[in-house]
C-alpha cells in the first residue's frame, strides 16, 4: 500500500528531480514509440546501446540521445546502496532505455575510498570512463556492481580485479584497455567527476549521497516516503513510465 500511495504521489505533484541518497548522506523487434515520435525497433540489447561523454566533461551518457525522459544518477563504485539498488531497481531503467523511453546520465563519484579507505572508488572510475572509450561501459558497469560485495570482501577494486572483471565482457581487453587501467590515464577525469558530484549536493559540499537519481525536474529524498520506489523494479518501473507519459516541456 505504502508503495502504490508512493508512485500515486509522484505523479501528482507532476513527476515535477527524484534524488535518493545512501552512501554519504547524513539523515527484436518490436516497434515502439518515444513521446510521440517513431522509432522504428527497440535495441535488442546494452550492447547497442550509444553512450558517450557528454559536453560537460564528467557526464556518461547513455541511450537514444532523443529520448525525452532522462535520468541521473549519482554513483560511487564501492557504495553498498548503489549495489542493491542496481540489482533490485536498476532493470527496470535498463527497460525503458532499451525501449528508447528514457537515456541514463551517469556522474561517478569516489568518495567512499576517503571514508574506507584506499584508491578502489577511483580506480573503477578510470576503468569505467576506459570501457566508455572501447563502447562497453553499460556492460563493464554491469559486471563490477554484480562483483562489488564479493570484490570488498577480499580488498576492494585493484588494477588486478578490475582487468579480470573486464575479461567477462566480451571486447573490452584489449592493450589500450589494460594500459589505461594500469596507469590511472583518466585520473582527471575521475577528479572532475568527484567535483561534479560535490557540486550537485547544493548546500552540503559533500555530494547528495549515493546513489542519487534526478528523473527529469523531479527530486526524492533519501528520508522521503518515496526512497522506497527506486529498489523495487515494479514501482520504479511505473514511476519511469508515469515520467514518460508526462515529458517536460520546457
Amino acid at each position: 500500500m505504502r508503495n502504490a500511495r508512493g508512485v500515486a504521489a509522484a505523479t501528482a505533484v507532476g513527476m515535477a528531480v527524484l534524488t535518493v541518497a545512501g552512501c554519504g548522506s547524513e539523515a527484436k523487434s518490436t516497434e515502439g514509440t518515444s513521446t510521440g515520435t517513431f522509432r522504428p525497433q527497440w535495441y535488442a540489447g546494452v550492447e547497442e546501446l550509444p553512450e558517450k561523454l557528454a559536453a560537460d566533461g564528467t557526464t556518461i551518457v547513455v541511450g537514444d540521445p532523443a529520448a525525452a525522459t532522462t535520468v541521473r544518477l549519482y554513483e560511487d563504485p564501492r557504495c553498498p546502496v548503489v549495489e542493491e539498488f542496481e540489482a533490485t531497481g536498476a532493470p527496470a531503467l535498463r527497460e525503458t532505455t532499451l525501449r528508447r523511453e528514457t537515456k541514463a546520465a551517469y556522474t561517478l563519484a569516489s568518495f567512499r575510498d576517503d571514508r574506507v579507505g584506499g584508491d578502489g572508488s577511483k580506480r573503477a572510475v578510470n576503468a569505467l570512463r576506459a570501457a566508455l572509450d572501447a563502447g562497453k561501459f553499460t556492460e563493464y558497469h554491469t559486471v563490477l556492481f554484480a562483483h562489488m560485495t564479493k570484490t570488498e570482501l577480499t580488498g576492494g577494486y585493484t588494477t588486478a580485479s578490475l582487468l579480470k572483471l573486464a575479461g567477462q565482457v566480451k571486447g573490452l581487453r584489449s592493450k589500450t584497455f589494460d594500459t589505461a587501467v594500469k596507469t590511472m590515464k583518466y585520473q582527471d577525469f575521475v577528479a572532475a567527476s568527484a567535483r561534479t558530484y560535490e557540486a550537485a549536493g547544493g548546500d552540503d559540499p559533500r555530494g547528495p549521497g549515493t546513489p542519487t537519481v534526478d528523473i527529469n525536474d523531479t527530486r526524492i529524498t533519501s528520508d522521503g516516503e518515496h526512497y522506497g520506489l527506486l529498489f523495487e523494479q515494479t514501482t520504479f518501473r511505473e514511476l519511469l513510465n508515469s515520467a514518460h507519459s508526462q515529458p517536460q516541456t520546457g
